[in-house]
Protein backbone atom coordinates (compact mmCIF):
# COMPACT_ATOMS: atom_id res chain seq x y z
CA UNK A 1 0.00 0.00 0.00
CA UNK A 2 1.74 3.08 -0.78
CA UNK A 3 2.13 5.93 1.09
CA UNK A 4 0.40 9.42 0.54
CA UNK A 5 2.32 13.11 1.99
CA UNK A 6 -0.30 15.52 3.15
CA UNK A 7 0.83 19.17 2.77
CA UNK A 8 -1.10 20.74 4.75
CA UNK A 9 -1.40 24.73 3.02
CA UNK A 10 -4.06 25.93 6.03
CA UNK A 11 -1.69 28.57 7.28
CA UNK A 12 -0.78 29.92 3.86
CA UNK A 13 -3.01 29.60 0.92
CA UNK A 14 -6.14 28.83 3.46
CA UNK A 15 -5.64 32.18 5.02
CA UNK A 16 -6.12 34.03 1.46
CA UNK A 17 -9.67 32.72 2.36
CA UNK A 18 -11.83 36.38 2.66
CA UNK A 19 -12.42 36.93 6.48
CA UNK A 20 -9.95 33.21 7.37
CA UNK A 21 -6.80 36.00 8.42
CA UNK A 22 -5.10 34.43 11.66
CA UNK A 23 -3.39 36.46 13.97
CA UNK A 24 0.53 34.74 14.90
CA UNK A 25 -0.52 33.35 18.49
CA UNK A 26 -2.91 32.03 16.04
CA UNK A 27 -1.46 30.56 13.64
CA UNK A 28 1.12 28.95 16.10
CA UNK A 29 -1.99 27.27 17.71
CA UNK A 30 -3.05 26.08 14.71
CA UNK A 31 0.47 24.69 13.25
CA UNK A 32 0.53 22.42 16.42
CA UNK A 33 -2.72 21.01 15.98
CA UNK A 34 -1.78 20.09 12.69
CA UNK A 35 1.00 18.51 13.91
CA UNK A 36 -1.07 16.77 16.27
CA UNK A 37 -2.95 15.78 13.45
CA UNK A 38 -0.11 13.90 11.66
CA UNK A 39 0.25 16.39 8.34
CA UNK A 40 3.35 15.37 6.65
CA UNK A 41 4.17 19.07 5.72
CA UNK A 42 2.94 22.76 7.09
CA UNK A 43 3.24 25.46 4.62
CA UNK A 44 3.26 28.01 6.93
CA UNK A 45 3.22 31.21 4.82
CA UNK A 46 4.50 33.04 2.42
CA UNK A 47 7.68 35.05 4.07
CA UNK A 48 8.19 37.91 1.35
CA UNK A 49 4.82 38.96 1.46
CA UNK A 50 4.87 40.89 4.62
CA UNK A 51 7.52 41.24 8.15
CA UNK A 52 4.40 39.69 10.15
CA UNK A 53 3.79 36.68 7.53
CA UNK A 54 8.12 36.25 7.75
CA UNK A 55 8.00 36.60 11.75
CA UNK A 56 4.78 34.21 11.26
CA UNK A 57 6.60 31.22 9.03
CA UNK A 58 9.55 31.95 11.60
CA UNK A 59 7.69 31.18 15.08
CA UNK A 60 5.89 27.96 13.02
CA UNK A 61 9.55 27.00 12.34
CA UNK A 62 10.37 27.37 15.98
CA UNK A 63 7.35 25.65 17.17
CA UNK A 64 6.58 22.20 15.26
CA UNK A 65 8.60 19.49 16.01
CA UNK A 66 8.18 16.26 13.28
CA UNK A 67 6.36 17.94 10.67
CA UNK A 68 8.51 19.67 7.72
CA UNK A 69 7.66 23.69 7.81
CA UNK A 70 7.86 25.15 4.16
CA UNK A 71 7.21 28.76 2.94
CA UNK A 72 6.32 30.09 -0.51
CA UNK A 73 8.64 31.93 -2.82
CA UNK A 74 8.65 32.86 -5.93
CA UNK A 75 11.40 32.06 -8.29
CA UNK A 76 13.34 35.70 -7.25
CA UNK A 77 16.60 35.36 -5.14
CA UNK A 78 14.76 38.00 -2.36
CA UNK A 79 11.88 35.97 -2.18
CA UNK A 80 14.22 32.89 -1.30
CA UNK A 81 16.60 34.14 0.52
CA UNK A 82 13.45 35.42 2.89
CA UNK A 83 11.80 32.08 2.82
CA UNK A 84 15.23 30.49 4.12
CA UNK A 85 16.05 32.78 6.48
CA UNK A 86 12.39 31.97 7.94
CA UNK A 87 12.31 28.38 7.87
CA UNK A 88 16.54 27.69 8.39
CA UNK A 89 15.70 26.79 12.10
CA UNK A 90 13.18 24.83 11.79
CA UNK A 91 13.94 20.66 12.33
CA UNK A 92 13.00 19.88 8.38
CA UNK A 93 13.13 22.95 6.38
CA UNK A 94 11.63 23.24 3.09
CA UNK A 95 11.77 26.12 0.09
CA UNK A 96 8.94 26.06 -1.97
CA UNK A 97 9.05 27.55 -5.06
CA UNK A 98 6.84 28.45 -8.26
CA UNK A 99 6.60 29.98 -11.44
CA UNK A 100 3.77 29.93 -13.81
CA UNK A 101 3.93 27.89 -16.96
CA UNK A 102 0.64 28.58 -19.09
CA UNK A 103 0.61 30.39 -22.03
CA UNK A 104 -2.01 33.14 -20.56
CA UNK A 105 0.20 33.47 -17.65
CA UNK A 106 3.77 33.93 -19.54
CA UNK A 107 2.31 36.36 -22.08
CA UNK A 108 0.22 38.74 -19.63
CA UNK A 109 1.63 38.21 -16.16
CA UNK A 110 5.32 37.05 -16.56
CA UNK A 111 5.92 38.32 -20.08
CA UNK A 112 8.37 35.87 -20.49
CA UNK A 113 9.14 33.41 -23.14
CA UNK A 114 9.20 29.58 -22.47
CA UNK A 115 13.07 29.86 -23.20
CA UNK A 116 13.25 32.47 -20.34
CA UNK A 117 10.80 30.74 -17.83
CA UNK A 118 13.02 27.45 -18.35
CA UNK A 119 16.21 29.35 -17.75
CA UNK A 120 14.79 30.87 -14.58
CA UNK A 121 13.32 27.69 -13.50
CA UNK A 122 16.83 26.17 -13.63
CA UNK A 123 18.47 28.75 -11.94
CA UNK A 124 15.93 29.57 -8.64
CA UNK A 125 15.76 25.77 -7.90
CA UNK A 126 19.30 25.52 -8.08
CA UNK A 127 20.09 28.65 -5.38
CA UNK A 128 17.46 27.46 -3.62
CA UNK A 129 18.87 24.03 -3.39
CA UNK A 130 22.36 25.92 -2.49
CA UNK A 131 20.58 26.64 1.01
CA UNK A 132 17.96 24.20 1.53
CA UNK A 133 18.22 19.94 0.54
CA UNK A 134 14.13 20.26 0.50
CA UNK A 135 13.07 22.31 -2.67
CA UNK A 136 9.37 22.08 -3.79
CA UNK A 137 9.05 23.13 -7.27
CA UNK A 138 5.07 24.16 -8.64
CA UNK A 139 4.34 25.26 -12.20
CA UNK A 140 1.44 27.29 -11.95
CA UNK A 141 -1.42 27.04 -13.42
CA UNK A 142 0.20 23.24 -14.35
CA UNK A 143 -3.32 21.97 -15.66
CA UNK A 144 -3.53 24.76 -18.74
CA UNK A 145 -0.22 24.58 -18.96
CA UNK A 146 0.94 22.90 -22.89
CA UNK A 147 2.19 19.58 -21.57
CA UNK A 148 5.18 18.79 -23.60
CA UNK A 149 6.62 22.39 -22.08
CA UNK A 150 5.32 21.55 -18.82
CA UNK A 151 7.33 18.24 -18.87
CA UNK A 152 10.60 20.48 -19.87
CA UNK A 153 9.84 22.75 -16.74
CA UNK A 154 9.86 19.41 -14.82
CA UNK A 155 12.95 17.98 -15.81
CA UNK A 156 14.61 21.62 -15.25
CA UNK A 157 13.80 21.90 -11.82
CA UNK A 158 14.44 18.47 -10.68
CA UNK A 159 17.75 18.50 -12.84
CA UNK A 160 18.65 21.71 -10.72
CA UNK A 161 17.62 20.11 -7.60
CA UNK A 162 13.90 19.64 -6.75
CA UNK A 163 13.22 17.12 -4.37
CA UNK A 164 9.15 17.51 -5.02
CA UNK A 165 7.36 18.18 -8.28
CA UNK A 166 4.26 19.56 -7.33
CA UNK A 167 1.05 20.17 -10.23
CA UNK A 168 -1.22 22.99 -9.19
CA UNK A 169 -4.80 23.23 -10.76
CA UNK A 170 -4.71 26.65 -10.33
CA UNK A 171 -7.97 28.07 -10.90
CA UNK A 172 -10.08 24.56 -10.81
CA UNK A 173 -10.44 24.31 -14.39
CA UNK A 174 -9.57 20.73 -14.68
CA UNK A 175 -11.42 17.28 -14.64
CA UNK A 176 -10.35 14.09 -12.65
CA UNK A 177 -10.19 12.27 -16.41
CA UNK A 178 -7.89 14.92 -17.41
CA UNK A 179 -5.82 15.36 -13.80
CA UNK A 180 -5.24 11.63 -14.02
CA UNK A 181 -3.74 11.31 -17.57
CA UNK A 182 -1.46 14.77 -16.65
CA UNK A 183 0.05 12.73 -13.75
CA UNK A 184 0.50 9.69 -16.16
CA UNK A 185 1.99 12.08 -18.94
CA UNK A 186 4.63 13.40 -16.46
CA UNK A 187 5.49 9.84 -15.02
CA UNK A 188 6.22 9.20 -18.67
CA UNK A 189 7.84 11.90 -20.36
CA UNK A 190 9.80 14.22 -17.07
CA UNK A 191 13.01 12.52 -16.43
CA UNK A 192 14.39 11.98 -13.45
CA UNK A 193 10.48 11.95 -12.17
CA UNK A 194 10.78 8.72 -10.10
CA UNK A 195 13.16 9.83 -7.69
CA UNK A 196 10.91 12.93 -6.49
CA UNK A 197 7.50 13.39 -5.09
CA UNK A 198 4.78 14.16 -7.59
CA UNK A 199 2.55 16.49 -5.52
CA UNK A 200 -0.91 18.12 -6.45
CA UNK A 201 -3.03 20.98 -5.35
CA UNK A 202 -6.11 21.62 -6.69
CA UNK A 203 -8.26 24.17 -6.38
CA UNK A 204 -12.48 23.51 -5.81
CA UNK A 205 -13.95 26.43 -8.63
CA UNK A 206 -16.10 23.63 -10.31
CA UNK A 207 -16.25 21.53 -6.99
CA UNK A 208 -13.82 19.37 -8.16
CA UNK A 209 -11.47 19.98 -5.67
CA UNK A 210 -11.07 16.16 -4.26
CA UNK A 211 -12.25 14.34 -6.67
CA UNK A 212 -9.09 15.76 -9.05
CA UNK A 213 -6.91 14.54 -5.99
CA UNK A 214 -8.03 11.56 -5.61
CA UNK A 215 -7.64 10.77 -9.10
CA UNK A 216 -4.43 11.95 -9.47
CA UNK A 217 -3.27 9.21 -6.65
CA UNK A 218 -4.64 6.61 -8.92
CA UNK A 219 -2.13 7.97 -11.64
CA UNK A 220 0.44 8.12 -9.34
CA UNK A 221 0.51 11.03 -7.32
CA UNK A 222 2.30 11.24 -3.94
CA UNK A 223 1.84 14.13 -2.38
CA UNK A 224 -1.50 15.97 -2.03
CA UNK A 225 -1.76 19.55 -0.89
CA UNK A 226 -4.92 20.88 1.03
CA UNK A 227 -6.28 22.80 3.69
CA UNK A 228 -8.64 22.15 7.02
CA UNK A 229 -12.03 22.73 6.02
CA UNK A 230 -11.14 23.35 2.37
CA UNK A 231 -10.69 26.74 2.97
CA UNK A 232 -8.65 28.99 0.41
CA UNK A 233 -9.31 31.42 -2.35
CA UNK A 234 -12.20 31.64 -4.01
CA UNK A 235 -13.93 28.53 -3.59
CA UNK A 236 -11.37 26.88 -1.96
CA UNK A 237 -9.05 24.10 -1.95
CA UNK A 238 -9.40 20.28 -1.73
CA UNK A 239 -10.61 19.44 2.04
CA UNK A 240 -7.75 17.51 4.01
CA UNK A 241 -10.83 15.69 6.37
CA UNK A 242 -12.19 14.12 2.77
CA UNK A 243 -9.34 13.25 0.81
CA UNK A 244 -7.72 11.64 4.17
CA UNK A 245 -10.93 9.69 5.13
CA UNK A 246 -11.88 8.81 1.30
CA UNK A 247 -8.62 7.09 1.16
CA UNK A 248 -8.73 5.70 4.53
CA UNK A 249 -12.56 4.44 4.48
CA UNK A 250 -12.04 2.81 1.23
CA UNK A 251 -8.32 1.63 0.92
CA UNK A 252 -9.50 -1.43 -0.95
CA UNK A 253 -9.99 1.16 -3.86
CA UNK A 254 -7.46 3.39 -3.82
CA UNK A 255 -4.42 1.26 -2.08
CA UNK A 256 -3.21 4.34 -0.22
CA UNK A 257 -2.61 5.49 3.05
CA UNK A 258 -1.80 8.56 5.08
CA UNK A 259 -0.24 9.35 8.25
CA UNK A 260 -3.01 11.56 9.88
CA UNK A 261 -4.52 10.20 12.90
CA UNK A 262 -8.11 10.49 12.14
CA UNK A 263 -8.98 11.05 15.74
CA UNK A 264 -7.84 14.83 15.25
CA UNK A 265 -9.90 15.64 12.06
CA UNK A 266 -12.84 17.23 14.32
CA UNK A 267 -10.93 18.94 16.85
CA UNK A 268 -8.55 20.53 13.46
CA UNK A 269 -11.74 21.11 11.92
CA UNK A 270 -13.38 23.20 15.17
CA UNK A 271 -10.33 25.11 16.21
CA UNK A 272 -9.81 26.43 12.71
CA UNK A 273 -13.71 27.32 12.15
CA UNK A 274 -12.97 29.25 15.64
CA UNK A 275 -9.77 31.02 14.94
CA UNK A 276 -11.27 32.58 11.80
CA UNK A 277 -15.27 32.78 12.84
CA UNK A 278 -15.92 30.79 9.53
CA UNK A 279 -18.75 28.14 10.33
CA UNK A 280 -18.97 24.56 9.34
CA UNK A 281 -22.05 23.89 6.92
CA UNK A 282 -23.83 21.59 8.83
CA UNK A 283 -23.90 19.82 5.30
CA UNK A 284 -20.21 19.62 5.37
CA UNK A 285 -18.86 15.64 4.35
CA UNK A 286 -17.10 14.32 7.54
CA UNK A 287 -16.96 17.24 9.74
CA UNK A 288 -20.21 18.69 9.19
CA UNK A 289 -23.46 18.54 11.79
CA UNK A 290 -25.46 16.56 9.95
CA UNK A 291 -22.17 14.22 8.84
CA UNK A 292 -23.72 11.39 10.98
CA UNK A 293 -27.28 12.14 11.59
CA UNK A 294 -30.23 10.23 10.45
CA UNK A 295 -33.99 11.53 10.47
CA UNK A 296 -35.54 9.28 7.99
CA UNK A 297 -37.22 6.48 10.17
CA UNK A 298 -36.18 3.81 7.95
CA UNK A 299 -32.64 4.82 8.25
CA UNK A 300 -32.94 5.59 11.98
CA UNK A 301 -34.49 1.76 12.23
CA UNK A 302 -31.48 0.64 9.93
CA UNK A 303 -28.70 2.03 11.91
CA UNK A 304 -29.97 1.08 15.22
CA UNK A 305 -30.20 -2.30 13.83
CA UNK A 306 -26.76 -2.03 12.30
CA UNK A 307 -25.15 1.12 12.12
CA UNK A 308 -23.39 -0.04 8.76
CA UNK A 309 -26.50 -0.17 7.20
CA UNK A 310 -26.11 3.57 6.41
CA UNK A 311 -22.84 4.66 8.10
CA UNK A 312 -19.50 3.81 6.19
CA UNK A 313 -18.10 6.04 8.87
CA UNK A 314 -17.84 5.95 12.33
CA UNK A 315 -18.39 9.25 14.01
CA UNK A 316 -15.33 8.15 16.49
CA UNK A 317 -12.87 7.69 13.80
CA UNK A 318 -12.93 11.70 12.99
CA UNK A 319 -12.84 12.26 16.54
CA UNK A 320 -16.77 13.45 17.38
CA UNK A 321 -17.17 13.54 20.88
CA UNK A 322 -19.75 10.99 22.30
CA UNK A 323 -21.77 12.28 24.81
CA UNK A 324 -22.16 9.49 26.97
CA UNK A 325 -20.55 11.08 30.03
CA UNK A 326 -22.42 13.66 31.23
CA UNK A 327 -21.08 16.09 33.97
CA UNK A 328 -22.78 18.50 35.98
CA UNK A 329 -22.91 21.21 38.75
CA UNK A 330 -21.16 18.85 41.47
CA UNK A 331 -18.80 17.62 38.98
CA UNK A 332 -14.88 18.43 40.15
CA UNK A 333 -11.89 19.22 38.48
CA UNK A 334 -10.63 15.55 38.23
CA UNK A 335 -13.77 14.53 36.54
CA UNK A 336 -13.77 17.26 34.02
CA UNK A 337 -9.79 16.37 33.54
CA UNK A 338 -10.96 12.37 32.99
CA UNK A 339 -13.71 13.57 30.38
CA UNK A 340 -11.47 15.94 28.27
CA UNK A 341 -8.25 13.02 27.97
CA UNK A 342 -11.22 10.58 26.97
CA UNK A 343 -12.13 13.77 24.42
CA UNK A 344 -8.26 13.50 23.45
CA UNK A 345 -7.56 16.74 25.12
CA UNK A 346 -4.87 16.44 27.75
CA UNK A 347 -4.31 19.98 29.09
CA UNK A 348 -1.76 21.41 32.09
CA UNK A 349 -2.65 22.05 35.25
CA UNK A 350 -2.45 25.86 34.19
CA UNK A 351 -4.31 25.50 30.59
CA UNK A 352 -7.29 23.46 32.88
CA UNK A 353 -7.56 25.65 35.52
CA UNK A 354 -9.42 28.70 32.86
CA UNK A 355 -11.16 25.95 31.39
CA UNK A 356 -12.58 24.57 34.55
CA UNK A 357 -13.80 28.23 35.76
CA UNK A 358 -15.74 28.44 32.97
CA UNK A 359 -17.10 24.98 33.36
CA UNK A 360 -18.80 25.63 37.08
CA UNK A 361 -20.17 29.14 35.44
CA UNK A 362 -22.01 27.24 32.88
CA UNK A 363 -22.98 24.04 35.40
CA UNK A 364 -24.87 26.98 37.45
CA UNK A 365 -27.20 27.73 34.32
CA UNK A 366 -27.09 24.06 32.76
CA UNK A 367 -28.38 20.77 34.88
CA UNK A 368 -26.44 18.61 32.26
CA UNK A 369 -23.20 19.30 30.33
CA UNK A 370 -22.10 17.12 27.35
CA UNK A 371 -19.14 16.70 25.72
CA UNK A 372 -20.11 19.24 22.95
CA UNK A 373 -20.25 21.86 25.83
CA UNK A 374 -16.78 20.88 27.04
CA UNK A 375 -15.48 20.76 23.85
CA UNK A 376 -16.69 24.58 23.52
CA UNK A 377 -15.12 25.83 26.49
CA UNK A 378 -11.73 24.60 25.43
CA UNK A 379 -11.74 25.86 21.89
CA UNK A 380 -13.12 29.20 23.83
CA UNK A 381 -10.40 29.24 26.03
CA UNK A 382 -8.42 31.29 23.25
CA UNK A 383 -10.00 34.38 23.80
CA UNK A 384 -8.62 35.28 26.98
CA UNK A 385 -6.08 38.37 26.37
CA UNK A 386 -4.21 38.76 29.30
CA UNK A 387 -4.47 43.00 29.92
CA UNK A 388 -6.63 43.63 27.38
CA UNK A 389 -10.65 44.05 28.12
CA UNK A 390 -12.90 41.18 29.55
CA UNK A 391 -16.83 41.83 30.21
CA UNK A 392 -17.39 41.99 33.79
CA UNK A 393 -21.09 42.68 33.91
CA UNK A 394 -23.76 43.81 31.55
CA UNK A 395 -27.89 45.07 31.81
CA UNK A 396 -30.05 45.17 28.96
CA UNK A 397 -33.34 46.57 28.86
CA UNK A 398 -35.11 46.09 25.71
CA UNK A 399 -38.66 45.37 24.88
CA UNK A 400 -41.45 46.58 22.29
CA UNK A 401 -42.34 50.18 22.49
CA UNK A 402 -39.29 50.88 25.28
CA UNK A 403 -36.09 52.81 24.76
CA UNK A 404 -33.32 49.44 24.72
CA UNK A 405 -30.54 50.29 26.54
CA UNK A 406 -27.31 48.76 27.82
CA UNK A 407 -24.89 48.79 30.51
CA UNK A 408 -21.84 47.44 30.37
CA UNK A 409 -18.80 46.55 32.55
CA UNK A 410 -14.84 46.11 31.36
CA UNK A 411 -12.56 45.00 33.28
CA UNK A 412 -9.00 46.62 31.93
CA UNK A 413 -6.19 44.67 34.03
CA UNK A 414 -6.96 46.55 37.72
CA UNK A 415 -9.20 48.98 35.64
CA UNK A 416 -12.94 48.66 35.79
CA UNK A 417 -14.68 50.69 32.84
CA UNK A 418 -18.28 51.31 32.63
CA UNK A 419 -20.92 52.84 30.31
CA UNK A 420 -24.39 52.83 28.85
CA UNK A 421 -25.69 53.39 25.63
CA UNK A 422 -29.26 53.24 23.53
CA UNK A 423 -29.40 51.76 20.63
CA UNK A 424 -32.25 50.05 17.98
CA UNK A 425 -32.08 46.84 19.56
CA UNK A 426 -30.02 45.44 23.18
CA UNK A 427 -27.20 44.69 20.88
CA UNK A 428 -26.59 47.72 19.01
CA UNK A 429 -26.69 49.43 22.83
CA UNK A 430 -24.37 46.93 23.84
CA UNK A 431 -21.79 47.77 20.93
CA UNK A 432 -22.66 51.45 21.24
CA UNK A 433 -21.70 51.76 24.90
CA UNK A 434 -18.41 49.51 24.56
CA UNK A 435 -17.15 51.87 21.35
CA UNK A 436 -17.70 55.20 23.68
CA UNK A 437 -15.79 53.14 26.30
CA UNK A 438 -12.89 52.61 25.22
CA UNK A 439 -13.03 55.33 22.33
CA UNK A 440 -12.80 53.50 19.30
CA UNK A 441 -14.56 54.03 15.86
CA UNK A 442 -15.41 50.28 14.41
CA UNK A 443 -17.86 49.40 11.72
CA UNK A 444 -19.97 45.94 12.37
CA UNK A 445 -19.55 43.63 9.37
CA UNK A 446 -21.22 41.07 10.02
CA UNK A 447 -22.92 39.39 13.13
CA UNK A 448 -24.42 35.36 12.85
CA UNK A 449 -25.40 32.95 16.39
CA UNK A 450 -25.28 28.99 16.38
CA UNK A 451 -26.50 26.80 18.58
CA UNK A 452 -23.20 24.67 19.13
CA UNK A 453 -25.02 22.12 21.68
CA UNK A 454 -28.72 20.70 21.93
CA UNK A 455 -31.61 21.50 24.35
CA UNK A 456 -33.52 24.52 25.25
CA UNK A 457 -30.46 25.37 27.65
CA UNK A 458 -28.20 25.21 24.50
CA UNK A 459 -24.36 27.09 24.53
CA UNK A 460 -25.12 29.91 21.86
CA UNK A 461 -21.88 30.97 19.81
CA UNK A 462 -21.85 34.65 18.68
CA UNK A 463 -19.42 35.35 15.61
CA UNK A 464 -18.74 38.95 14.86
CA UNK A 465 -16.82 40.32 12.14
CA UNK A 466 -15.39 44.30 12.77
CA UNK A 467 -13.61 46.59 10.84
CA UNK A 468 -11.32 48.60 12.50
CA UNK A 469 -10.81 52.36 11.58
CA UNK A 470 -7.58 51.09 9.39
CA UNK A 471 -10.10 49.14 7.25
CA UNK A 472 -8.41 46.05 8.47
CA UNK A 473 -10.76 43.16 9.59
CA UNK A 474 -11.22 41.16 12.96
CA UNK A 475 -13.36 38.27 13.69
CA UNK A 476 -14.32 37.95 17.40
CA UNK A 477 -16.10 34.58 18.87
CA UNK A 478 -18.05 34.52 22.39
CA UNK A 479 -20.00 31.65 24.16
CA UNK A 480 -22.81 31.41 26.94
CA UNK A 481 -26.12 30.59 27.45
CA UNK A 482 -27.30 34.16 27.12
CA UNK A 483 -26.80 34.76 23.47
CA UNK A 484 -26.79 38.47 24.45
CA UNK A 485 -23.92 37.93 26.48
CA UNK A 486 -22.43 35.16 23.60
CA UNK A 487 -22.72 38.22 21.39
CA UNK A 488 -21.18 40.99 23.55
CA UNK A 489 -18.08 38.65 24.53
CA UNK A 490 -17.88 38.21 20.71
CA UNK A 491 -17.70 41.79 20.36
CA UNK A 492 -15.14 42.48 22.93
CA UNK A 493 -13.08 39.53 21.59
CA UNK A 494 -12.75 41.36 17.92
CA UNK A 495 -11.62 44.74 19.96
CA UNK A 496 -9.00 42.45 21.87
CA UNK A 497 -7.62 41.25 18.46
CA UNK A 498 -7.50 44.20 16.89
CA UNK A 499 -5.38 45.86 19.98
CA UNK A 500 -3.36 42.77 20.01
CA UNK A 501 -2.54 43.36 16.72
CA UNK A 502 -1.66 46.91 17.10
CA UNK A 503 0.77 46.52 19.84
Amino acid sequence: MKRIKIFDTTLRDGEQSPGCSMNLKEKIEMARQLEKLGVDIIEAGFAIASPMDHKSVKAIAGAVEHCTVASLARCVKGDIDAAWDAVKDAKHPRIHVFLATSDIHMKYKLQMSREQVLTRISEMVAYAKSLCNDIEFSAEDASRSEHAFLAQCYTNAIAAGATTINVPDTVGYSTPQEMGDLIRYLKANVKGVDSVDISVHCHDDLGMGVSNSLASIMAGATQVECTVNGIGERAGNASLEEVVMALHTRRDFYQAETGINTRQIYRSSKLLSNITGVAIAPSKAIVGANAFAHESGIHQHGVIANAQTYEIMNSAEVGIPQNTMVLGKHSGKHALREKLISMGYELTDEELEPVFVRFKKLADKKKNITGSDIEALVLHRRNQYIGQCQLASHVVNAGHGVPNTSYIQLSRGEELLENVAVGTGPLDASFKAINHMLGVDIKLDSFSLTAVTDGEDAVGEAVVKIIAPNGRSYTGTGLSTDIIESSIRAYVNGINKMMDSAE
